[in-house]
């Protein structure tokens, strides 16, 4: 199960919620809060992100590492997690990882209905390339299948786009396909997700969609491909 780290979620809490590292950057941190009574045990692992075939996929790695790996967060305290890169060659490429984040139970807690219960929070973390920093640059696609509406999204750019807020709007009407965070398209990735609208709409491209886009709003246009 993952669960995008947000500032206050269950007990843990988490700041940042992404990292950024600069290309000539050895080491970064995270800073993990238990605002509880009660002590947080936990266990930090750090997998290079990748996406294929629309589907998020995590490897091992050494690239990064996190330390400490084991974490004990006393009752109203913090603990600052460093996240260590191995290598300290410059990337030509933008580089995404995520850092995930299980919370263990304590060794004295019970088990409920005999199932051990622990939480999983998943921070992404994204490596710069030498030179400026670039921007993604996404072409976007709905399809209508046998799940309904699929907002497709190809980004060519050099930098993930973080996509969130998006509407639709055509001849005075506007749909809202989502609200909140729908997701990442990682830099030269292709990403899709299903979105609120009725499949039994009949729509006709291009039409205009608005977009949150790495924070800042964003308008494009977006492709219906008619029928076969």
């Amino acid at each position: 199960m993952f669960l995008s780290a947000v500032a206050q979620a269950a007990s843990l809490q988490i700041s940042p919620v992404t990292v950024d590292m600069p290309s000539d950057a050895n080491a970064t941190g995270i800073t993990l809060s238990n605002p509880g009574d009660q002590p947080l045990y936990g266990q930090v692992r750090v997998f290079r992100w990748g996406q294929s075939d629309t589907e998020d996929t995590l490897d091992a790695t050494q690239d990064i590492v996190a330390s400490p790996p084991l974490i004990q967060i006393a009752p109203h305290s913090d603990q600052l997690v460093r996240l260590v890169r191995q290598s300290r060659d410059a990337t030509t490429t933008e580089q995404s990882f995520r850092v995930l984040i299980d919370e263990i139970p304590r060794p004295d807690a019970a088990a409920t209905n005999g199932v051990t219960i622990r939480l999983r929070y998943s921070v992404p973390v994204f490596v710069h390339p030498v030179g400026p920093i670039g921007k993604p640059e996404l072409s976007w696609q709905l399809q209508r299948g046998g799940q309904g509406w699929m907002l497709r999204v190809t980004n060519a750019g050099s930098r993930h786009g973080q996509i969130g807020e998006v509407t639709l709007a055509s001849a005075g009407k506007t749909w809202t396909l989502n609200t909140g965070l729908l997701g990442y398209v990682l830099a030269g990735r292709t990403q899709q997700w299903k979105v609120n609208l009725d499949p039994n709409i009949v729509l006709r491209g291009p039409l205009t969609l608005r977009a949150t886009i790495n924070g800042q709003p964003s308008d494009a246009s977006v492709a219906v491909p008619g029928p076969d």
